[in-house]
């Protein structure tokens, strides 16, 4: 399998959030907690080292930090940086969502082993 991945606008924005939130060396968590209207929902914060047991991904200079638990639904995604007229943010995009909801934060894989929760927006 492989690892989590960044596009080039997400290492840019990364990059540019890290210095600007003066943790350079910093990285982004990923991670994934049950939950959700589909099952599993999605969260991102910013670290300033990685914890014992994370897998740290480095690409063009920028970390991104993941816990073995979101590692197992993440295997062989992709996060982007998306800007629109709506708005931006950074967003995953991964291969073992079989179904996600329209919020875009919210997904369940094949085996469909998440626990729905209403959406709250």
């Amino acid at each position: 399998m492989s690892t989590l991945t960044l596009t080039d606008d997400a290492v840019e924005r990364l990059r540019t959030v890290l210095t600007s939130q003066n943790v350079p060396e910093g990285a982004l968590r990923v991670f994934v907690t049950p939950g959700g209207c589909s099952g599993f929902s999605y969260g991102m914060s910013l670290e300033a080292e990685p914890g014992e047991d994370d897998t740290v991904v480095e690409q063009d200079g920028v970390k991104v930090v993941v816990d073995a638990f979101s590692l197992q639904h993440l295997e062989g995604a992709q996060v982007d940086f998306v800007d629109s007229l709506m708005g931006g943010g950074f967003t995953v995009l991964n291969p073992n969502a079989a179904k996600s909801c329209a919020c875009g934060q919210s997904f369940d894989t094949a085996d469909a082993s998440g626990a729905p929760k209403p959406c709250h927006t």
